[in-house]
């Protein structure tokens, strides 16, 4: 049975300060953690409760979160480890961020302020770069407007920052432990399906540049690429021809030049991307034929 998107009622109306719960999927984040717990604790709006959904660090973050009062759980990856906060979490709001965000102290204040008077059910918002490097922020203005670009096609929740209303997120059934990759993709097009999703634009979110600072601007911008076109196609990810780490970082270094490029990085996954690629100019020409 098609779903209808607006004949659900999701509001929070009588509740004048809705409980919310942040979400952290962490592994190894030793070096980022105590920071985004230090930027929650002095948020204007403070959350209700933190968690931490650990996928089995070797290097004391979980015990790190747990001095810092923190209800620490078991997680996996990160789809994984966002559906097990959420069972665990007594909040009607639920804010997922990565280890590695740095969210202003009026963060919260501003995105539940724009999220409520607006009646989404699922947002996100827009990023930052956390370090003052030049590449790193026109890749924040390039993301930010591709975000833009691509949401009346194809709905964008970068798994960063997602703020959902709990009775919309068990009702699509969380996020899809399933996939590779993408699942944070995969979850903005079901929540459109379910009910009102949409950008945050009050404020943006700091995120760290790790990615690119590890793996170079290209061999980083082919995978993202192919994760594109997957979602283009509609297709969730349940495979990929290539690794995409997790909790495999270690504090970054900040610096006013990045490694564009890895060459041996990005022949060898090259090799691998032609497949997709063909399929997907094969479905445009179809497309446009019909």
């Amino acid at each position: 049975m098609k779903t209808n998107t607006h004949s659900h009622k999701t509001s929070l109306q009588g509740r004048i300060n809705p409980c919310l719960t942040v979400i952290i999927p962490t592994l190894n984040e030793i070096a980022y953690l105590p920071r985004l717990l230090d930027a929650l604790d002095v948020q204007t709006r403070l959350p209700d409760e933190v968690i931490v959904a650990d996928a089995g660090s070797t290097d004391g973050t979980a015990d790190l979160a747990q001095s810092r009062g923190a209800q620490v759980v078991r997680g996996g990856m990160p789809a994984v480890g966002r559906n097990a906060g959420v069972r665990a979490a007594r909040g009607d709001l639920l804010l997922f961020l990565d280890a590695d965000v740095l969210p202003p102290p009026d963060f919260i204040a501003l995105v539940l302020e724009e999220f409520e008077r607006k009646e989404y059910d699922v947002a996100t918002c827009f990023l930052a770069a956390l370090d003052e490097n030049p590449l790193d922020r026109m890749i924040c203005v390039g993301t930010n407007l591709y975000f833009r670009i691509i949401q009346p096609v194809s709905p964008h929740a970068p798994g960063f920052c997602i703020l959902s209303k709990r009775i919309v997120h068990e009702k699509m059934g969380g996020f899809d432990e399933s996939l590779a990759l993408s699942e944070d993709i995969d979850y903005a097009r079901r929540a459109k399906r379910y009910g009102k999703f949409g950008m945050l634009t009050n404020t943006r979110i700091p995120v760290s540049m790790r990615r690119v600072e590890k793996e170079g601007l290209m061999g980083l911008s082919l995978k993202y690429a192919w994760c594109e076109i997957y979602a283009l196609m509609g297709k969730p990810v349940h495979e990929a021809p290539f690794e995409y780490e997790f909790g495999t970082f270690s504090p970054s270094q900040v610096s006013t030049s990045r490694a564009l490029i890895n060459k041996d990085a990005i022949y060898r996954q090259w090799k691998k991307f032609g497949y997709p690629l063909q399929r997907f100019s094969r479905n445009i020409r179809e497309q446009f034929n019909h």
